[in-house]
C-alpha cells in the first residue's frame, strides 16, 4: 500500500515538474479567449498572454489601440471604425454611432423621438426598440445589435490577425446599469459576429481589475468613467475578491465631445472675427473640428498649443476662376482658456460623485481608492477637481482609455485558464440598484 502511495506521489511530482519545465522552456500557448470593450465612443480588444501574465491590447493595421464605435453604409460596402468616421461628414445619414445608447433598450415613443433628434441619421421606433434607417441604393433598417456586431467582428479579425489563431470565445464588458435585456442584446451582437461570450463583466469591475484592486486589501472603490459622450460614477464595495456595486450615478450627455464643442464654438467665432466671414464650408468645419480635437489632447500635456490650418470658405467644386485662395487661420489656445470655456461642465462631474456617496451611505474620506477611466479623465483640471474634492490623488497608474479592456482581458485569461492563474473578480448582483442620471 505504501508503495502505491509512493508511486502516486512520484507521478504527481513528475507532472508538476513537467509543467514547470514546460512553462520555462516551451513557447507559451496562444490565447484563445479575447476581452472586448464595446464602448459608446471607442472600442478595444485585449488578450491575457499566458506565461508572461501581461495584457496585450490588440492594435489595428495602423498601430492604433482602439477604433471609433462607428459604422458607415455605402452603396457598395460597410465600413467600420476609422474608415466609417472618415465618411461621417459626407455620408452623415448613413454613418451610425452611439449605437450602445440604444442596444436592448425599451423606449417610450416620446423619449426615443427626443433622443433621436441629436443625430444626423434617422432613428426608427419598432415597437419600443430603436432601429436605424439606411439610405443607399435602397432603403432598409439595421438594429443596434447589428451595428455592435460589425464592431465586434472587426475586433475579432484584428485579434486573429495579430495572434494568428482563430478566435471563437470572448469576455465582454457592459455598463453596470445595463439590465438583463441590454446584456442579452449585447451578447446577441457578439453571437452575430461569430463569438461565444463566456462572461459578461461590469465596466467598473473590469476597471478595478485593471488597477489590480481584485488582489489587494481595499474596501470602498470609486470609479469615475468619463469618456467621449458619457459620465458614469460607480461606488464598489469589495470584500475578498467579490465586488458589490453599491450606488451608481452619471450624466449620459456629458463627455469629451462636449468639451471639444466648446472649443470649436470659440474658434469658429474667432474665424468670423478675423475674416468677417462665417465658417460654412463642410471641409473647413471638418478640418477645424479635427484641429480642435488635437488641441484638446495636446493641452493635457502642454500649457498651450497652436491651431493652424488653411481655410477655403469656398467649395473646390466651384469654377477655378472664382475660387479664392485659402487663408491661414492661427490661434494660440492655452490650457487656462480651455478650462475657462468648460469650467461649468467640469463642475457637473461632482454632482454624481456626491450622489453615489450619499446613496452608498459613505463619507468621502472613507473611499479607499479612486479609479479614473476614460480618456477625458486625462484633462488636468478634471483630475485636480477630483483630488481637491477628496483631499487625495486618484489612482492614475493605468491608461484610462484602456482600463476597461485591460480588466476584461484579465478576466478572459481567467476564463481561458491561462497561466499564471489570476484571482477572479466575482460580482454580487444588486437587484435594487438604480442609476441616478443628471443632465
Amino acid at each position: 500500500m505504501s508503495g502505491e502511495i509512493s508511486m502516486i506521489g512520484s507521478v504527481i511530482l513528475a507532472l508538476f515538474l513537467a509543467g514547470y519545465l514546460g512553462q520555462q522552456y516551451l513557447p507559451p500557448p496562444k490565447p484563445k479567449v479575447i476581452g472586448l470593450d464595446l464602448g459608446t465612443t471607442f472600442c478595444s480588444v485585449g488578450v491575457f498572454l499566458p506565461g508572461s501574465g501581461e495584457v496585450e491590447i490588440i492594435r489595428d493595421q495602423e498601430g492604433r489601440k482602439s477604433i471609433p464605435s462607428a459604422v458607415s453604409f455605402t452603396t457598395t460596402e460597410v465600413l467600420v471604425g476609422h474608415e466609417a468616421v472618415d465618411l461621417a461628414n459626407c455620408n452623415p445619414q448613413n454613418t451610425i454611432y452611439d449605437a450602445k445608447r440604444f442596444i436592448g433598450k425599451a423606449f417610450e415613443s416620446e423619449v426615443l423621438k427626443e433622443e433621436s433628434a441629436r443625430y444626423p441619421f434617422k432613428v426608427m421606433n419598432n415597437n419600443g426598440s430603436a432601429e436605424f434607417e439606411i439610405f443607399t441604393n435602397h432603403t432598409f433598417t439595421v438594429t443596434p445589435e447589428f451595428i455592435g456586431s460589425r464592431l465586434l467582428l472587426k475586433m475579432k479579425k484584428m485579434a486573429e490577425r495579430q495572434l494568428n489563431v482563430p478566435i471563437q470565445k470572448a469576455v465582454i464588458s457592459v455598463p453596470a446599469e445595463f439590465d438583463e435585456r441590454q446584456r442579452n442584446y449585447t451578447v446577441r451582437a457578439a453571437n452575430l459576429a461569430g463569438l461565444e461570450i463566456l462572461r459578461v463583466i461590469n465596466e467598473p469591475t473590469a476597471a478595478a481589475m485593471a488597477y489590480g484592486l481584485h488582489k489587494v486589501d481595499v474596501f470602498n472603490v470609486l470609479v469615475v468613467d468619463l469618456g467621449g459622450g458619457t459620465l458614469d460614477v460607480s461606488l464598489l464595495n469589495k470584500q475578498g475578491g467579490m465586488f458589490l456595486t453599491r450606488a451608481m450615478a452619471g450624466n449620459n450627455k456629458l463627455g469629451g465631445q462636449d468639451f471639444s464643442q466648446r472649443l470649436l464654438q470659440y474658434t469658429t467665432e474667432q474665424v468670423q472675427q478675423d475674416f468677417g466671414v462665417p465658417l460654412t464650408l463642410k471641409e473647413d468645419l471638418h478640418r477645424l473640428r479635427q484641429a480642435v480635437e488635437a488641441a484638446k489632447l495636446n493641452l493635457t500635456l502642454q500649457h498651450s498649443t497652436t491651431i493652424r490650418l488653411p481655410l477655403h470658405f469656398h467649395s473646390s467644386e466651384s469654377s477655378e476662376g472664382s475660387a479664392p485662395a485659402p487663408v491661414l487661420f492661427q490661434s494660440v489656445i492655452t490650457r487656462k482658456l480651455f478650462e475657462d470655456l468648460n469650467e461649468d461642465l467640469f463642475q457637473k462631474i461632482l454632482a454624481p460623485i456626491k450622489t453615489v456617496l450619499t446613496e452608498g451611505h459613505l463619507e468621502k474620506q472613507e473611499v479607499d481608492e479612486i479609479v479614473l477611466v476614460g480618456g477625458s479623465t486625462r484633462i488636468p483640471r478634471i483630475r485636480r477637481l477630483i483630488s481637491e474634492f477628496f483631499g487625495k490623488e486618484p489612482n492614475t497608474s493605468v491608461d484610462p482609455d484602456l482600463a476597461v479592456v485591460t480588466g476584461v482581458a484579465i478576466q478572459a485569461g481567467i476564463m481561458g485558464g491561462s497561466w499564471p492563474l489570476q484571482v477572479s473578480a466575482i460580482e454580487i448582483p444588486n437587484r435594487h440598484l438604480r442609476k441616478t442620471n443628471f443632465s
